[in-house]
């Protein structure tokens, strides 16, 4: 098997093990204890040692993991980050609605910014967390739990074209109103629902405190065309980064810096929550870290000074049927090398320093590169490298890798081009940063 079939076959059982952001952070956990990385709870005070390896997570949905060289002379911290969340539906705490004694919906409400009509007509299921209540003796204690019924359980039905005779010439779509899923007959009960969900949970009705529920796609990843060089898959954006990463990280190595591996929830909210990018999560672990070597507060900013971070969320390719849509010559092709972003108003962090250095690593491991930019006169997303920033101040290049369909609940990307981002992971994690002329930054 090449290397490239392992990594796509990897990312698409990964893919499949992880229906929401709490699974995806779980996989990755698992993925580190096994490589025999040590957990650190964000509540206990941390033993730090150089040659160690540990990890911490927060929500349950955003996880930070680093490993600690054994020379710190002249150290930085090597940060890549991705995130664990992906447009979806997320169910509301009052779910049941009833269609006229003879349907049963869900109230649901959407989380970031899908494509509505990729989510029609197409088996869907529930996965998330909960919250159980659990007594022992008198003391009441609240568990998380993870759900995942992983069976065609909803479907949100389209309308029949001979009642929509416009639904061909283009067509907007109200959350609340074409979007709800359709989950049973009237024979459903109310509380049908929630006796459902505590089942799964293996608690009482009564225990179930609390959900985070969202409905995913059930079709699964899928590996085609004629020499079979693309992926198509739900949630690519951007747990194809966050598990390309790790691969990276888990590779590379270098004694001489303290490499970070960090995914956040919530990007595609804004990431403003306690997990999110815009949060103290990453300089709240960033500076336990030199803490708990035994340095203090001016050498922490000395090695954020001497850092550097891969902000890695997808990118647009250019459209077959629509290449008008992207820049005339800084536009990107599936299984062509890793993106570069960049932008004007910094809604991507790339500059000059940060690209020839991340260049320059790329080179070396021979992994080719495109570069990315928004037509002039359209407007762009946005990622969590300049989020971050605000708190914990590196220099950063924004990266990701080409694909259709960003947000669909069936996106496509190139097989060869999650390797060549394991590939540059792990060089860049064996690379280590000094601080040369002013300004400049120096990879040995």
């Amino acid at each position: 098997m090449t290397q490239t079939n392992e990594s796509i076959h990897g990312l698409m059982e990964f893919l499949k093990k992880s229906p929401s952001a709490f699974h995806a952070v779980a996989n990755l956990k698992q993925m580190l204890l096994d490589e025999g990385f040590e957990e650190l709870a964000e509540t206990n005070r941390w033993t730090v040692r150089p040659g160690g390896r540990y990890f911490t997570t927060r929500n349950g949905s955003s996880i930070i993991a680093f490993r600690v060289g054994t020379d710190l002379s002249d150290a930085g911290f090597m940060v890549t980050a991705s995130h664990s969340d992906s447009p979806c539906f997320k169910i509301k705490e009052n779910a049941e609605l009833r269609v006229r004694d003879h349907y049963m919906q869900l109230n649901t409400e959407g989380y970031g910014g899908m494509l509505c009509s990729t989510w029609l007509d197409r088996p869907l299921s529930i996965a998330g967390r909960v919250l159980v209540r659990k007594q022992e003796g008198e003391r009441e204690t609240f568990e998380s739990r993870l759900i995942n019924f992983d069976r065609d359980l909803v479907l949100i039905p389209n309308v029949a074209i001979h009642m929509n005779r416009q639904a061909n010439d283009g067509l907007s779509y109200n959350k609340q109103v074409d979007m709800l899923p359709l989950i049973g007959s009237g024979e459903m009960k109310p509380g049908d629902f929630k006796k459902l969900v505590a089942a799964e949970a293996g608690c009482a009705v009564e225990d179930l405190l609390g959900t985070d529920l969202y409905l995913y796609s059930r079709t699964e990843p899928t590996v085609w065309g004629m020499n079979r060089e693309f992926v198509s898959a739900g949630r690519l954006d951007d747990l194809e980064c966050a598990y390309g990463n790790l691969r990276g990280f888990l590779r590379g190595s270098n004694e001489k810096s303290i490499q970070v591996y960090a995914c956040f929830d919530n990007e595609e909210v804004g990431s403003g929550t306690k997990q999110g990018a815009d949060s103290t999560f990453l300089s709240d672990v960033l500076y336990r870290i030199v803490r708990g070597l035994g340095m203090d507060d001016e050498d922490y900013r000395c090695m954020t000074a001497r850092s550097f971070m891969l902000s890695c969320d997808n990118a647009h390719a250019v459209h077959p049927n629509h290449p008008e849509k992207t820049d005339a010559i800084n536009c990107t092709y599936m299984n062509e090398g890793i993106v570069v972003k960049a932008h004007a108003g910094q809604k991507y962090t790339s500059d000059a320093v940060s690209v020839a250095l991340f260049k320059g690593i790329c080179e070396k491991a021979g992994v080719p590169l495109q570069y990315f930019a928004n037509r002039s006169d359209a407007a762009g997303g946005s990622t969590l490298g300049n989020i971050a920033m605000a708190h914990v101040s590196m220099n950063t290049v924004d990266l990701g890798l080409a694909q259709l369909a960003m947000h669909s609940a069936f996106e496509t990307a190139g097989v060869r081009d999650l390797e060549y981002l394991e590939r540059a992971g792990e060089a860049f994690y064996s690379t280590h940063l000094v601080t040369g002329p002013v300004g400049t930054l120096i990879a040995e």
